[in-house]
């Protein structure tokens, strides 16, 4: 196509050369320009495009667009934005022809929930017969497709891409995670979500290279309710009002505690044969009872999310009670049945705010014990190691200290850090640092009515050792030692 239609979304100026030449490819990444290339220059963390301007011309680039000065190029187009990232958003869906036009698309935002409402959604449109993408922290889903996930909100290009392949599979909807750096850096600029959702926020994602601050973490989570047609937020978030300043979208709301749209009621935790579960009520614009095998008040919450979603395309109540009783999220309070006598969870919770969350929940739930096996990533911070240690031992009847992914530290001293949180607490300990055994520990020593959680690892299927990912997915490992035991002649109660 023309670069001035490429253009077309987006105010420029043309610094130098002609708009109205012909353009092979889009590309952010100077390795990937070939001859005719129109390449963005990118602002990054890391590195910036605008350094590669001149490699990018030398390989074939048609055209450069940039947002800062470079050196002079002779012989190439070179096209001035105010913002290079909203450029290539709105570049990019032109380039595909708009596929979010040809899509039903919800974006769901929020510190916790996103992941296990995204699947939960997807679970009940397919179960009504609608073909749904998906994008988000675990993995993007097209059609048989699955790829591997780098970010939970990917780049705008690679949206648009993700987006194109969808309509050729043949779906119908999509749904994805909308982090608070996939709206900061403009990722999901050039189309307008049919529907935007707010789970809840806390504190998150704050530093030198995020947010500076709270504040403006909230007000970048309330930007996606002035890029959707219709907003659906949870009403109990005691940020909803900061949430929704100068949204300019159509508002629906659901909640537990306060009066809204969708409310969830008669919330009753279910026990039973090592499986953990939550029945609810639902009233107002539906009205009907639903169950999930998959525990705590905040499922409720994720429930009511898919709910609101699923309502407002036109999904029926049995279809979405069938789905949410059958749904199961990949390291997401995920069930590993071995026995009916205790509970083995698999669960993502990785830094102290999850963490607590998790354990909460769980102890909601009286078990004889609760038992937290975790470890902690090498190369990141002490604090977090610190404050899980202490949150596990003041929650947990007992905590097994474990490896995580070391990266390029020592285990034994990752475990070290965490005992000092951990001592600060009343419950009982124990390291192990291979994370194998402290499975197989956790399962051999498992008393009737206890609750086991496997914490950090989650949907992760590798162990990263001094720069290496090495396979290892815990539900393989549960497996093994369920297979060496049973050949060991030890029983599982």
């Amino acid at each position: 196509m023309k670069l001035s239609s490429l253009l077309e979304n987006t105010e420029f100026i043309c610094e130098q050369g002609d708009i109205d030449i012909e353009i092979e490819n889009l590309v952010y990444d100077s390795r990937k320009v070939v001859k005719g290339s129109v390449f963005v220059c990118i602002s990054g963390m890391i590195r910036d495009g605008h350094f590669f301007a001149s490699s990018a011309a030398t390989n074939g680039a048609a055209a450069i667009v940039v947002e800062k000065d470079i050196e002079p190029i002779n012989n190439v187009t070179i096209i001035r934005v105010k913002n290079t990232r909203e450029a290539l958003a709105n570049m990019a869906a032109v380039y595909f022809g708009h596929p979010a036009r040809e899509l039903v698309t919800i974006g769901i935002t929020g510190t916790k929930g996103k992941t296990t409402t995204t699947y939960m959604v997807k679970s009940i449109l397919e179960e009504a017969g609608i073909k749904t993408g998906l994008i988000g922290t675990i993995e993007t889903i097209i059609g048989n497709e699955v790829i591997p996930a780098n970010n939970t909100t990917p780049e705008s290009y690679v949206i648009q891409e993700y987006f194109r392949k969808m309509v050729d599979e043949g779906c119908k909807c999509v749904v994805m995670e909308v982090s608070s750096q996939g709206l900061m850096m403009n990722r999901v600029d050039g189309f307008v979500f049919d529907y935007g959702v707010f789970t809840n926020i806390e504190p998150d994602h704050i530093g030198p290279t995020e947010h500076k601050d709270f504040d403006d973490y909230l007000n970048t989570k309330s930007l996606l309710f002035r890029k959707c047609k219709v907003g659906l937020l949870n009403i109990d978030d005691e940020h909803i009002e900061d949430i929704l300043k100068g949204h300019t979208c159509e508002v629906e709301t659901f909640g537990i505690e306060g009066e809204s749209d969708l409310r969830a009621t008669a919330i009753d935790l279910h026990i039973g044969d090592g499986s953990l579960g939550i029945n609810f009520d639902v009233e107002g614009l539906i009205n009907d009872s639903f169950h999930l095998n998959i525990p705590g008040r905040f499922t409720v919450y994720n429930a009511l999310t898919a709910i609101a979603i699923c309502r407002r395309l036109g999904i029926s109540t049995e279809v979405m009670k069938k789905s949410l009783e059958n749904v199961k999220i990949k390291g997401r309070l995920e069930p590993v049945e071995i026995s009916s006598n205790f509970t083995l969870l698999i669960d993502y919770a990785h830094n102290a705010m999850s963490l607590e969350s998790l354990l909460t929940t769980l102890k909601e739930y009286k078990p004889k014990r609760l038992v937290c096996l975790f470890g902690c990533g090498g190369n990141r911070s002490k604090l977090r190691r610190y404050e899980m240690g202490e949150i596990s031992s003041k929650l947990a009847d007992l905590t097994i200290i474990t490896s995580d992914n070391p990266r390029f530290e020592k285990p034994e001293d990752i475990i070290d850090d965490i005992l000092i949180g951990v001592k600060k607490g009343k419950g009982d300990y124990i390291t192990i640092v291979d994370r194998k055994e402290a499975i197989r520990y956790s399962i051999e020593n498992a008393q009737v009515g206890d609750l086991i959680v496997l914490a950090g690892k989650g949907h992760e299927d590798y162990q990263e050792i001094k720069g290496i990912k090495y396979n290892m997915d815990e539900r393989n490992l549960i497996k093994k030692i369920v297979e060496e035991m049973e050949a060991e002649g030890i029983k599982i109660i």
